[in-house]
């Protein structure tokens, strides 16, 4: 009997380790998911100020740490590249941490994971919260 608890409770603690792998992948893309997100920002707002330059005006590009002399004409469609390729990337990005959720959400499924604070609504608390709703559109005046 204290070797299937024993059993059971590496069971657990496995599905658990798996669990909070999934969930940290999951973080990682969302964190990535920002990086890109302000990189793509970022590269609009020097493309937009670029725009309004004289195409022969001198600028400087930072590239792998090393400042760079060029012109505006030479910087703006590689500036325009690099904007296309991040946002390719940010709707990779985006479909895996989609299919990342689907996947947490079959794995908690399929192991009857629960985290705590999130609670199941039992009947009673559905047909008060479908009261609340039933009345939420309702004006009332004097």
């Amino acid at each position: 009997m204290a070797s299937e608890q024993a059993k059971d409770a590496k069971a657990n603690e496995k599905i658990v380790g798996e669990f909070q792998q999934l969930r940290n992948e999951q973080r990682n893309l969302i964190n990535n998911l920002n990086t890109l997100e302000m990189d793509l920002k970022e590269h609009k707002t020097v493309i937009d100020t670029l725009k309004s330059v004289d195409p022969d005006r001198k600028c400087f590009r930072l590239i792998g740490g090393v400042l760079c002399e060029r012109t505006v004409k030479e910087v703006l469609p590689q500036l325009t590249e690099n904007k296309d390729f991040i946002e390719r990337t940010i709707s990779i990005v985006m479909e895996d941490l989609t299919k990342k959720g689907q996947q947490i959400n079959k794995f908690k499924e399929d192991h009857n994971i629960r985290i705590r604070g999130e609670h199941m609504p039992t009947e009673e608390q559905k047909s008060t919260e479908e009261k609340k709703q039933e009345n939420r559109n309702v004006l009332v005046s004097n």
